[in-house]
């Protein structure tokens, strides 16, 4: 496969054009003059097009002095025109928002562009903000989690597992920069603020070479850039949290600006009724995040950008008293908690050499903290005497990176492009660190957790070509290396995918992939508490590879207006990593390393995707079938189990209905096959003597449970539905919309996990804990646009 590989690539590079003229430019919003990534330029006479790429640029052979092209994206109105051509040439388009959805598909043109990529799907903004939400929150990962091959951990969780793959194999990028922990709300909302992102790309399998450092999925997420000719603002007021973004130029058609804003409330507005129910505890939660981006355009051919995201969680407690009389005071101040949160950079630089070839170079930081924390004071004081304690514990873990990458586009001819580029990444590990400082202190024997320190490297080639007229190929390599420590690890992972073209409406695709992964996350069972723990390869923990195979069939019904895809899939997975069985995060007197079993997992099954695009009526249908197993030495007494998350049955509709310009309803309805579960089977009653009272005192019996197998057993099934009904106004200023949803709309008792009990007779009985009942909520959203002076 590698040998055959590199001979496709030096074929290909060889491959050359005969084209006359080469038109080339950029393909915008024609109201904010953000670039449209993924829109398709397409020459109906010659059947032959091609997309922008993630920053907006095309590049396109034309065989004749004249042609008339068609630009399109979905949601915009087509663009048709006619151009002469006197060699190479610079055209730019703007395309404006469709009034009719209808209006966007033009028949019977761009079946290539539409059958071609392999195990991808690209979410628009538009399509988050139309499914209704929990507690009105719109979340890009809960959109992801309505696709086929993408399941969510548990109820209202925004963690992801792609085709069978953990949480730590999924590669997610906000522009361009990698986000460790992607969650809010231990893990129900997701970090990214549906109103600063543009466009969204989920890749689950035949991965281009460009992507690289994770097994599962990659999820590439853009940014806005900023509206380049006039100020606007967005916003919303929901029931537990309020957003608002604001964008316009610096300099009109030139430089731009946006940021955005989001932070809950709940915290502010419970807190009253808290402290009565708790005897003035103050008990909270909040999140908030922070996107901003700049972007100045020095000419056609040089463009910088800087953008930077900051979020963080807090869970806390606080308890204070203070009692003073005749004789003596007493002081006590309490404070525990849970902290956590992201901050990534990016500083990037487009430059076009020519109008074939454009280059992007991107610096980028990424931060991710944890922290959990206790610190007491207590005072005690008479005219005689005094006592103070004073006790404070910090356990903290994250990761921090600085990286570097450059990346080439070169457009050959249509048929034929090339991507090639490196990356480099300097990575701190802090696994874990643990202070404890007390008046009291007693001696803990912690293991010494010094920073890890890694550097990952990584060279890629990416070779588009089309060998004959209805075959096109994407291959490519991707080597990467890891150094920490005294090991140095290598890969070299091929990479291909396939298309060939039955007809205009009908495609069969295929891919192969390697990949490799230098990280681990360490994470707990339970629920998605934000203890996992990122770490390195080590000498004794090897980098997880990956290798999947998958097959497909693409079609396009009733000229474009609806799709079809079923995807098949295999996939290997090497050197997985999981706790032995008893170790946790806070088991201190033992290194990370020293709590890991290592493994092996395998997974396959079949993907369904039918999608009706465009219309008032518009939405999709997702089946996934699959099956998901793991094998540990160490774990199940080295016996084949399923994941935790082996979902055989996975079932989403989606729909959005616009009954007229004033009001709008959506739906979803989910349902999945229960998560595994290990339970106990048996009681061993005590060697000792039964329960009985003494001095006062209940003296239990020490009964030990005898568990299952493994995953053994399978919670009930999973299934929701949920509504919403939005209603538009335009204003004098912009427009504004109330949307009220209801979040398990029949009140299904799904289960979050399930509790084991014994009664007062010594009867045991299993208890399904549910988390959300039905839910109500509402959001008043509103978009400013204030008037061209």
């Amino acid at each position: 496969m590698k040998h055959s590989l590199l001979l496709i690539l030096f074929f290909s590079i060889s491959y050359h054009s005969f084209a006359q003229n080469r038109i080339s430019g950029y393909i915008k919003d024609a109201e904010t003059g953000e670039n449209l990534i993924g829109a398709n330029i397409w020459q109906p006479a010659t059947k032959q097009g091609t997309s922008a790429n993630n920053y907006g640029f095309y590049s396109l052979n034309l065989s004749a002095d004249t042609a008339t092209l068609e630009v399109s994206y979905v949601g915009y109105s087509t663009v048709k025109k006619f151009i002469k051509l006197d060699g190479d040439t610079t055209i730019n388009f703007e395309l404006s928002i469709s009034d009719e959805l209808s209006e966007v598909v033009v028949k019977g043109t761009r079946p290539e562009l539409e059958l071609t990529k392999m195990s991808s799907i690209t979410i628009t903004s538009q399509n988050i903000k139309a499914i209704p939400a929990l507690l009105g929150e719109v979340d890009v990962l809960k959109t992801i989690q309505l696709m086929p091959g993408v399941q969510s951990g548990s109820e209202g969780s925004s963690g992801i597992y792609v085709r069978g793959g953990g949480p730590d194999q999924n590669l997610i990028l906000l522009d361009g920069v990698p986000v460790y922990n992607a969650s809010h709300l231990f893990g129900f909302f997701s970090v990214f603020n549906a109103d600063a992102i543009s466009n969204v790309e989920v890749v689950k399998g035949g991965f281009p070479a460009r992507y690289g450092g994770r097994l599962s999925s990659v999820i590439d997420i853009n940014m806005k850039d900023g509206n380049m000719k006039n100020w606007q603002a967005d916003g919303g007021i929901g029931l537990i949290s309020s957003r608002l973004s604001v964008e316009g130029p610096l300099i009109k058609d030139k430089a731009s600006i946006i940021l955005s804003g989001r932070r809950t409330y709940i915290d502010v507005l419970a807190r009253p009724i808290i402290r009565a129910s708790t005897d003035d505890v103050d008990l909270g939660y909040f999140f908030h995040d922070f996107n901003g981006k700049i972007n100045y355009k020095f000419s056609d051919k040089d463009r910088v950008y800087l953008s930077a995201y900051t979020g963080k969680d807090k869970f806390y407690a606080r308890d204070e008293y203070e009692f003073e009389d005749a004789i003596s005071v007493n002081e006590y101040k309490d404070e525990s908690g849970i902290q956590w949160g992201n901050w990534t950079t990016a500083a990037r630089w487009n430059h076009l050499f020519s109008n074939q070839l454009f280059l992007n170079t991107t610096a980028t930081y990424s931060q991710y903290d944890f922290d959990l924390f206790n610190e007491s004071y207590y005072r005690y004081a008479t005219p005689d005497d005094e006592t103070v304690e004073n006790f404070y514990a910090e356990y903290n873990s994250g990761i921090t990176d600085y990286g570097l990458k450059t990346e080439f586009d070169y457009y050959l001819n249509n048929g034929h492009s090339l991507k090639f580029g490196t990356n480099y990444i300097y990575h701190i590990f802090r696994p874990e660190a643990f202070n404890f400082e007390a008046d009291f202190q007693e001696d803990i024997n912690i293991p010494d957790t010094k920073p890890i320190y890694g550097n990952e490297f990584s060279v890629y080639v990416e070779d588009e070509f089309e060998p004959l007229p209805k075959l096109k190929i994407n291959a490519g390599i991707h080597a990467s290396a890891f150094k920490v420590n005294d090991e140095f690890y290598t890969s070299f992972q091929p990479r291909i995918s396939t298309r060939y073209l039955i007809n205009q409406n009908l495609s069969l695709k295929a891919s192969y992939s390697e990949m490799a992964q230098f990280l681990h996350l360490l994470t707990n069972s339970g629920i998605g508490l934000p203890t996992d723990l990122w770490v390195p390869v080590t000498e004794n923990i090897k980098p997880q590879y990956s290798q999947q195979t998958a097959v497909g069939i693409s079609s396009l019904l009733a000229d474009g207006k609806y799709d079809m895809s079923v995807e098949g899939y295999y996939k290997n997975m090497n050197n997985l990593i999981e706790y032995k069985e008893g170790s946790n995060f806070l088991n201190l007197t033992e290194s990370w390393e020293d709590k890991i079993a290592i493994g092996n997992g395998w997974s396959y099954g079949a993907e369904f995707l039918f999608r009706k695009k465009e219309g008032d009526f518009n939405g999709w249908i997702g089946y996934t079938l699959s099956y998901n197993n793991r094998q540990f030495d160490e774990l199940n007494f080295g016996r084949v189990f399923p994941y935790k998350y082996d979902r055989r049955h996975d079932i989403s509709i989606v729909t959005n209905y616009r009954l007229s310009e004033k009001w709008e309803i959506s739906g979803t309805w989910v349902y999945g096959t229960g998560n595994s579960i290990t339970l106990p089977i048996a009681k061993i009653p005590p060697l000792s003597e039964q329960p009985r009272f003494s001095d006062g005192y209940f003296y239990g019996s020490n009964e030990v449970y005898q568990y299952s197998n493994r995953n053994a057993y399978r919670m009930p099934s999973y299934h929701r539905a949920d509504f919403g009904i939005t209603r538009h106004k335009e204003k004098d200023w912009g427009s504004s919309s109330w949307t009220i949803s209801v979040y398990n709309l029949y009140n299904r008792q799904n289960p979050f996990f399930i509790n084991t009990t014994t009664n007062s007779i010594g009867e045991t009985s299993f208890n399904q804990i549910s988390l959300f009942q039905l839910i109500p909520s509402f959001t008043y959203n509103f978009k400013f646009r204030p008037n061209e002076k």
